[in-house]
């Protein structure tokens, strides 16, 4: 995995990629087993977006041939996968400007000075920037960090602790699945007992609920903390008719999603819809010329912001970007069990 460093030269190459999140890890494989050569650049100081950032050590259950795997897990295993094909990684910055050359080839400029010069780009910037929606609880701050979270880094920081977890999401209860097999007891908050979560992902926490490991907490909803220094002693709890309890805690993890934050890409003529890139199927092709977007921030009918949806779009954004870079030239399709994979033994 290499990175370079910002200078006045002009890098060249086939494909930039916005995001290096697992769709755009992804992307580079799949460009690469088309001979397409990858850039890659991410605001973040890691390869893996919200996979590293948030969660690292939250399980996944529907990547194919997985069961579960921990996205960290996840992360290394598409890096392994794109390392062959020698991915040049811009990590820390910010691609900020766009700009049609003459040539109708792209130069990309990122916010510490970085330049690519590239035939196409690729946006899987999953939610763009992100950051939490934090609940309306006074005093909040004075616990975040210290036992209010919105996310995990290390499931083993809540082992033995009482922990209260609100949302109805998957990250919600996928949290809840996880922590129970390490904290002291694990308080679920929802505002109506319907979970927006994966059907079984939801089976198996109300199988928790009823062997004694989770207690479901609802119709409630988060109303005030208790505690001093930063540190929790309960977590209070009300109901729409203002009925309140207090449940001992010792951390809460309030998961009530991102708030998505486009930034630069907002402002390079892009048809959005709802904070997301509308793209046209197949290929992913935005509304402008060598444009592309893939993963959560793209829609189109019928989008299902899965991971393994992300990866298909990046296949298909990757076979409508050869034509780009080698036009004229006929494609003979091969599968990878046939072709191999350039460097693999």
């Amino acid at each position: 995995m290499s990175q370079t460093a910002s200078s006045n030269d002009v890098l060249t190459t086939d494909v930039v990629i916005v995001g290096a999140g697992p769709v755009g890890l992804f992307a580079v494989f799949e460009c690469g087993m088309l001979k397409m050569r990858c850039h890659v650049v991410d605001a973040l100081d890691m390869v893996g977006g919200q996979c590293t950032a948030l969660y690292p050590e939250k399980p996944i259950y529907d990547i194919p041939a997985h069961p579960s795997i921990e996205a960290a897990d996840l992360i290394d295993r598409l890096a392994e996968q794109a390392a062959p094909f020698s991915p040049t990684y811009h990590l820390g910055q910010q691609v900020e400007k766009l700009t049609r050359q003459d040539s109708g080839r792209w130069l990309v400029e990122t916010s510490i000075g970085t330049k690519i010069d590239t035939q196409a780009v690729v946006i899987a910037a999953g939610s763009g920037a992100f950051g939490p929606n934090r609940p309306p609880l006074d005093g909040l701050e004075a616990y975040e960090g210290k036992s209010v979270f919105y996310m995990v880094r290390r499931r083993q920081d809540f082992a033995g602790k009482k922990v209260v977890i609100a949302g109805g999401g998957d990250s919600a209860v996928d949290w809840a699945i996880s922590l129970a097999d390490v904290a002291e007891r694990v308080y679920v908050v929802h505002r109506r007992p319907k979970f927006r979560a994966a059907p079984e992902s939801v089976a198996r926490m109300e199988a928790l609920v009823r062997e004694g490991r989770v207690e479901m907490v609802v119709p409630y909803q988060l109303s005030g903390l208790d505690g001093a220094d930063g540190r929790l002693t309960a977590v209070r709890v009300a109901t729409l008719d203002g009925e309140e309890k207090a449940l001992p805690a010792d951390a809460l993890l309030a998961f009530f999603g991102l708030s998505m934050n486009l930034g630069p890409i907002a402002d390079w003529g892009l048809d959005l819809e709802r904070s997301h890139i509308a793209v046209a199927q197949p290929g992913c092709g935005t509304n402008v010329p060598g444009v592309f977007a893939i993963g959560d921030i793209a829609t189109y009918p019928g989008k299902l912001k899965l991971i393994l949806c992300g990866f298909a779009e990046a296949a298909q954004a990757a076979h409508a970007i050869r034509p780009l870079v080698y036009p004229g030239e006929a494609l003979h399709f091969e599968y990878s069990t046939s072709k191999g994979v350039p460097g693999a033994a």
